[in-house]
Protein backbone atom coordinates (compact mmCIF):
# COMPACT_ATOMS: atom_id res chain seq x y z
CA UNK A 1 0.00 0.00 0.00
CA UNK A 2 3.20 2.54 1.03
CA UNK A 3 4.60 1.65 -2.43
CA UNK A 4 1.73 2.76 -4.53
CA UNK A 5 1.09 5.93 -2.30
CA UNK A 6 4.87 6.84 -3.35
CA UNK A 7 4.60 5.64 -6.66
CA UNK A 8 1.33 7.98 -6.96
CA UNK A 9 2.47 10.90 -5.55
CA UNK A 10 5.98 10.54 -7.41
CA UNK A 11 4.10 10.59 -10.64
CA UNK A 12 1.91 13.66 -9.63
CA UNK A 13 4.98 15.57 -9.03
CA UNK A 14 6.21 14.64 -12.40
CA UNK A 15 3.34 15.33 -14.12
CA UNK A 16 3.03 19.02 -13.05
CA UNK A 17 6.41 19.55 -13.77
CA UNK A 18 6.25 17.60 -16.92
CA UNK A 19 2.86 19.61 -17.86
CA UNK A 20 4.24 22.96 -16.70
CA UNK A 21 7.45 22.56 -19.43
CA UNK A 22 5.51 21.38 -21.93
CA UNK A 23 2.74 23.80 -21.47
CA UNK A 24 5.40 26.51 -21.44
CA UNK A 25 6.93 25.36 -24.38
CA UNK A 26 3.32 25.46 -26.12
CA UNK A 27 2.14 28.63 -24.68
CA UNK A 28 5.64 30.07 -25.89
CA UNK A 29 4.84 28.52 -29.66
CA UNK A 30 1.57 30.65 -29.76
CA UNK A 31 3.05 34.24 -28.04
CA UNK A 32 0.63 33.64 -25.45
CA UNK A 33 0.81 36.19 -22.82
CA UNK A 34 3.25 34.46 -20.15
CA UNK A 35 2.65 37.03 -17.45
CA UNK A 36 -0.52 36.10 -16.55
CA UNK A 37 -2.16 32.90 -15.80
CA UNK A 38 -1.00 30.01 -16.15
CA UNK A 39 2.10 32.02 -18.01
CA UNK A 40 3.30 33.36 -14.39
CA UNK A 41 2.52 29.50 -12.79
CA UNK A 42 4.49 27.49 -15.59
CA UNK A 43 7.43 29.94 -15.42
CA UNK A 44 7.77 30.03 -11.53
CA UNK A 45 7.31 26.10 -11.68
CA UNK A 46 10.37 25.63 -14.21
CA UNK A 47 12.31 28.20 -14.66
CA UNK A 48 14.69 26.48 -12.42
CA UNK A 49 15.57 24.19 -14.99
CA UNK A 50 14.76 25.94 -18.36
CA UNK A 51 16.57 29.04 -17.65
CA UNK A 52 19.94 27.35 -17.52
CA UNK A 53 19.18 24.67 -20.12
CA UNK A 54 18.67 28.49 -22.50
CA UNK A 55 22.35 29.58 -21.70
CA UNK A 56 23.97 25.78 -23.08
CA UNK A 57 21.87 25.84 -26.14
CA UNK A 58 23.47 26.37 -29.17
CA UNK A 59 22.11 30.27 -30.21
CA UNK A 60 20.33 28.94 -32.85
CA UNK A 61 18.12 26.45 -30.79
CA UNK A 62 17.88 29.24 -28.07
CA UNK A 63 16.26 31.44 -30.81
CA UNK A 64 14.30 29.96 -32.65
CA UNK A 65 10.35 29.96 -32.41
CA UNK A 66 9.99 26.52 -30.74
CA UNK A 67 11.06 26.67 -27.17
CA UNK A 68 13.57 23.83 -27.28
CA UNK A 69 14.42 24.71 -23.83
CA UNK A 70 11.14 23.87 -22.31
CA UNK A 71 10.81 20.95 -24.33
CA UNK A 72 14.34 19.59 -23.11
CA UNK A 73 13.39 20.46 -19.98
CA UNK A 74 10.18 18.17 -20.31
CA UNK A 75 12.30 15.50 -21.74
CA UNK A 76 15.07 15.72 -19.03
CA UNK A 77 12.57 15.21 -16.35
CA UNK A 78 10.55 12.50 -17.98
CA UNK A 79 14.03 10.93 -17.86
CA UNK A 80 14.54 11.63 -14.95
CA UNK A 81 11.18 10.11 -13.65
CA UNK A 82 11.67 7.23 -15.58
CA UNK A 83 15.06 6.88 -13.62
CA UNK A 84 13.90 7.91 -10.03
CA UNK A 85 11.37 5.01 -10.60
CA UNK A 86 13.49 2.07 -12.10
CA UNK A 87 16.28 3.01 -8.76
CA UNK A 88 13.42 3.20 -6.25
CA UNK A 89 10.55 0.64 -6.50
CA UNK A 90 13.51 -1.73 -8.91
CA UNK A 91 15.30 -1.94 -5.48
CA UNK A 92 11.80 -2.25 -3.55
CA UNK A 93 10.44 -4.80 -6.10
CA UNK A 94 13.41 -7.04 -5.42
CA UNK A 95 15.99 -5.80 -8.19
CA UNK A 96 19.65 -7.07 -6.56
CA UNK A 97 21.59 -4.43 -8.25
CA UNK A 98 19.69 -1.60 -10.68
CA UNK A 99 22.83 -0.32 -11.63
CA UNK A 100 24.30 -3.79 -12.05
CA UNK A 101 21.24 -4.78 -14.30
CA UNK A 102 21.79 -1.26 -16.40
CA UNK A 103 22.98 -2.52 -19.58
CA UNK A 104 21.95 -1.33 -23.54
CA UNK A 105 18.24 -3.52 -22.36
CA UNK A 106 17.63 -1.65 -19.54
CA UNK A 107 19.16 2.15 -20.88
CA UNK A 108 16.40 1.18 -23.69
CA UNK A 109 13.35 0.46 -21.49
CA UNK A 110 13.90 3.45 -19.17
CA UNK A 111 14.25 5.61 -22.68
CA UNK A 112 11.07 4.29 -24.01
CA UNK A 113 9.66 4.59 -20.29
CA UNK A 114 10.40 8.03 -20.63
CA UNK A 115 9.21 8.92 -23.79
CA UNK A 116 5.86 7.21 -22.75
CA UNK A 117 5.45 9.40 -19.99
CA UNK A 118 5.78 12.67 -21.91
CA UNK A 119 3.51 11.78 -24.46
CA UNK A 120 0.99 10.44 -22.01
CA UNK A 121 1.25 13.73 -19.98
CA UNK A 122 1.23 15.83 -23.29
CA UNK A 123 -1.77 13.99 -24.46
CA UNK A 124 -3.51 14.44 -20.91
CA UNK A 125 -2.35 18.23 -20.58
CA UNK A 126 -3.89 18.74 -24.62
CA UNK A 127 -7.42 16.45 -22.66
CA UNK A 128 -7.67 19.11 -19.94
CA UNK A 129 -7.55 22.06 -22.01
CA UNK A 130 -9.91 20.99 -24.94
CA UNK A 131 -12.06 19.89 -22.08
CA UNK A 132 -11.75 23.29 -20.19
CA UNK A 133 -12.42 24.84 -23.70
CA UNK A 134 -15.79 23.03 -23.95
CA UNK A 135 -16.78 23.50 -20.18
CA UNK A 136 -15.82 27.54 -20.61
CA UNK A 137 -17.57 27.84 -23.71
CA UNK A 138 -20.77 26.45 -22.26
CA UNK A 139 -21.14 28.40 -19.18
CA UNK A 140 -18.55 31.42 -19.62
CA UNK A 141 -18.02 32.09 -23.21
CA UNK A 142 -16.89 35.97 -22.60
CA UNK A 143 -14.68 34.75 -19.71
CA UNK A 144 -10.90 35.62 -20.30
CA UNK A 145 -10.00 32.34 -19.46
CA UNK A 146 -12.28 31.14 -22.19
CA UNK A 147 -10.28 33.09 -24.29
CA UNK A 148 -7.05 32.07 -23.12
CA UNK A 149 -7.86 28.50 -23.53
CA UNK A 150 -9.23 29.25 -26.76
CA UNK A 151 -6.15 30.62 -28.03
CA UNK A 152 -4.81 27.39 -26.80
CA UNK A 153 -6.70 24.68 -28.40
CA UNK A 154 -7.31 26.97 -31.53
CA UNK A 155 -4.20 25.16 -33.38
CA UNK A 156 -5.54 21.83 -33.00
CA UNK A 157 -9.42 22.58 -33.29
CA UNK A 158 -9.18 24.26 -36.80
CA UNK A 159 -8.03 21.68 -38.83
CA UNK A 160 -10.97 19.28 -37.90
CA UNK A 161 -13.37 22.43 -38.21
CA UNK A 162 -12.63 21.93 -42.20
CA UNK A 163 -13.47 18.60 -42.19
CA UNK A 164 -16.14 18.04 -39.72
CA UNK A 165 -19.42 19.93 -40.50
CA UNK A 166 -21.56 21.37 -37.60
CA UNK A 167 -24.47 19.95 -36.56
CA UNK A 168 -27.97 22.03 -34.98
CA UNK A 169 -25.34 24.61 -34.75
CA UNK A 170 -22.87 22.94 -32.66
CA UNK A 171 -19.64 22.57 -33.43
CA UNK A 172 -18.31 18.80 -32.85
CA UNK A 173 -14.50 19.53 -33.44
CA UNK A 174 -13.57 19.48 -29.49
CA UNK A 175 -15.48 16.38 -29.12
CA UNK A 176 -13.40 14.31 -31.55
CA UNK A 177 -10.26 15.75 -30.66
CA UNK A 178 -11.63 14.70 -27.25
CA UNK A 179 -12.14 11.28 -28.25
CA UNK A 180 -8.69 11.14 -30.61
CA UNK A 181 -6.78 12.15 -27.34
CA UNK A 182 -8.48 9.31 -25.42
CA UNK A 183 -7.89 6.66 -28.08
CA UNK A 184 -4.18 7.87 -27.91
CA UNK A 185 -4.12 7.33 -24.42
CA UNK A 186 -5.85 4.18 -24.95
CA UNK A 187 -3.21 2.90 -27.39
CA UNK A 188 -0.24 4.30 -25.14
CA UNK A 189 -0.94 1.71 -22.41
Amino acid sequence: MLIRILAFLLEIFFFLLIGAALLRAWMNWLRVNMSAQPGSFVMAVTNWLVKPLRRVLPKALAQSRVDWASVLAAALLALGYALLWGLLFGVVLGATSWAAALGPTAFVSLLVFALKMLTRVALQTLFILVLGYVIMSWIQPGSPAYGLLARLTEPLLAPLRRVIPTVGGLDLSALVLLLVLQIGLMVLV
